[in-house]
């Protein structure tokens, strides 16, 4: 009977002593908690960041055609004066023009950030990293926008694996003397 109580009474406190230790354990703090939601302006410094941290290296400018051109220097302008979807609509003809132009599927996906249109976005992009040059500064832009996409829609993983694949665009220039 004296084994019976004894028991007994070290249940409470081994069941406060299990209660404490897991109270003292840190919790992992939740995903959103720690990863600051980056405005779209911010995303799109990332992405330039990246194309233009690869310009050294190499760089694939395919020739333009003029009207193609001239859309996108008109876009170009309607952008610096923030009339995004004018330039969306020059892009627009200029992609009717060019459907499989990389930089015109890019430079339209970085739009569609400035509309909010980010299910269009990482398309674009994607599709234009299927037509590019795979290394280089366009790649870079590619996949760091698929990376900021994917963070933002609250898919680490995926944020991750873009992240990698922003590395590998990333090509060791032949050393000059």
């Amino acid at each position: 009977m004296l084994r019976r109580s004894l028991r007994l009474s070290a249940l409470p406190a081994t069941f406060a002593a299990v209660l404490l230790a897991a109270c003292s354990q840190p919790s992992a703090p939740s995903a959103q908690a720690t990863r600051p939601t980056l405005s779209d302006d911010q995303m799109l410094a990332a992405i330039h960041a990246a194309g233009a941290k690869e310009k050294s290296a190499i760089d694939v400018n395919p020739l333009r055609d003029p009207g193609v051109a001239a859309l996108q220097d008109a876009a170009d302008g309607d952008v610096r004066t923030g009339k995004y979807q004018d330039a969306a609509s020059k892009l627009d003809q200029a992609l009717k023009i060019s459907p499989d132009s990389p930089d015109l599927l890019q430079d339209r996906a970085e739009l569609a950030i400035h509309l909010k249109d980010y299910v269009h976005a990482e398309q674009l992009a994607r599709r234009s990293w299927e037509l590019g040059p795979k290394l280089g500064p366009l790649c870079a832009r590619n996949w760091q926008t698929i990376a900021e996409l994917r963070q933002h829609a609250g898919d680490d993983a995926g944020a991750a694996n873009a992240d990698k694949s922003v590395a590998q665009c990333h090509f060791e220039g032949l050393q000059r003397y």
